[in-house]
């Protein structure tokens, strides 16, 4: 049976806590600011923040608040986010960025021109060329939430490092293991439901679309999309064909409704937004739902994901994920349902130095669940020598209320 790229379990609530290893090197140097829109001013979230000519790396919390580390000195940082033209500024230890929106301006034809399945096929065939021919050693950071309504009870994330093989459109050599993990969830005895996301930080394997042939870009599912061209788009100072797919067959499994991002000079994937078809819910339901108590009602309302490719030293990988999946729960015979909001994200935060696959006994596998092996740590210091996506501050203040129990 054909699966979203993560699925998830409703069960009943336990929660067991210990703590986690440490094994990492030192980050001794940091700089961080805010990334706000420089025409009105609001926080832009998920902004690529990097340091040129090195692999560390970050994004934007929903605040446009980061926090960026590296071993040696920081001199340059770069900003780069869809729809506004990049940065590349002198580091200092607080920075405010504005970032500028794109203008975009071609002509009528240039907007139209070209056949948008010709162009997914053509991007499709152009991988092997573009992206990583040599296997890879990557370090990432992965945040798992929960919200009941609008209270957060559930919070889990860890640092993982993830070995990618070459990109010939197979994941089998493929591995990820935990480095760093913890865990919060709420003892509060009427969050009697969890939700727990299966994977955990081998997503990064599951969610690399361009890699995973099992997912969308098979020669079946291919077969099943009508295909548009949408308006241009600049990411970063990059022109992107901007094509969207939408089921035009029917098949057993839920289809996605999507938008492709593709690099106009290199045909490469820069991103891809993609969100399940909920017109049929038992279809969506089977695609998303592992398990769930009996008696318990499990309605899915929304199911999306973001994926953003990023071109550094003249090939393409992956750099950032980020799921949102929206349902409802209820027992039967009780007249409200409560709504549950699942986020799942993760950052590619360095590329290590010597690609050493990751043996049996560490990896992580795809039917394992983060809730299960993360630690609880009180440490606030905890992540202090990592680059993770910084909480925002209602993040903050939902794990300091997990904290106390509240």
């Amino acid at each position: 049976m054909r699966k979203f790229l993560n699925v998830i379990a409703v069960l009943l609530m336990s929660a067991g806590v210990a703590f986690g290893q440490d094994s990492h090197a030192k980050l001794s140097y940091t700089v961080s600011g805010t990334v706000t829109d420089s025409q009105n001013g609001k926080p832009l979230e998920s902004v690529h923040v990097s340091i040129p000519g090195r692999h560390q790396a970050t994004v934007t919390n929903a605040d446009g608040y980061f926090v960026l580390k590296s071993d040696s000195l920081i001199d340059i940082v770069e900003f780069s986010f869809l729809g506004y033209r990049s940065r590349r500024l002198k580091a200092s230890e607080t920075m405010y960025v504005s970032l500028i929106r794109e203008n975009l301006q071609l002509s009528e034809s240039s907007i139209v021109t070209g056949d948008p399945h010709a162009i997914v096929m053509a991007a499709l065939d152009h991988v092997w060329d573009s992206y990583c021919t040599e296997p890879e050693l990557l370090k990432c950071f992965y945040r798992e939430t929960v919200q009941k309504r609008s209270r957060y009870t559930y919070v889990a994330e860890a640092v993982a490092r993830i070995y990618k093989g070459r990109y010939n459109r197979n994941t089998g050599a493929d591995a990820a293991a935990l480095e760093k993990s913890r865990i919060l969830v709420s003892q509060r005895s009427r969050d009697t439901l969890s939700v727990k996301t299966m994977g955990g930080p081998t997503q990064a394997i599951t969610h690399d679309i361009v890699k995973n042939g099992d997912i969308i870009f098979n020669e079946t599912d291919l077969q099943l999309y009508q295909y548009k061209m949408e308006m241009p788009a600049y990411i970063g100072d990059r022109l992107q064909f901007v094509i969207s797919m939408s089921p035009a067959g029917e098949a057993e499994y839920a289809l996605y409704n999507a938008k492709l991002y593709i690099d106009r000079e290199l045909l490469t994937f820069t991103r891809i937004e993609a969100s399940l078809d909920m017109s049929n819910k038992g279809k969506a339901t089977r695609m998303l739902l592992v398990s769930k108590p009996a008696g318990l009602r499990f309605v899915p309302e929304e199911a999306t994901i973001v994926i953003n490719y990023r071109l550094n030293g003249g090939k393409t990988r992956l750099e950032y994920f980020r799921t949102t999946m929206r349902f409802t729960c209820d027992w039967r015979k009780r007249m409200f349902r409560t709504r549950y909001n699942t986020v799942n994200e993760m950052v590619i935060t360095d590329v290590l130095p010597e690609a050493v696959p990751i043996s049996r006994k560490e990896r992580f596998r795809n039917s394992e669940y983060l809730l299960d092996k993360a630690y609880e740590f009180q440490d606030p210091d905890f992540w202090k020598d990592y680059n993770i996506i910084e909480p925002s501050e209602s993040l903050e203040h939902a794990i300091g209320r997990l904290r106390k129990g509240r």
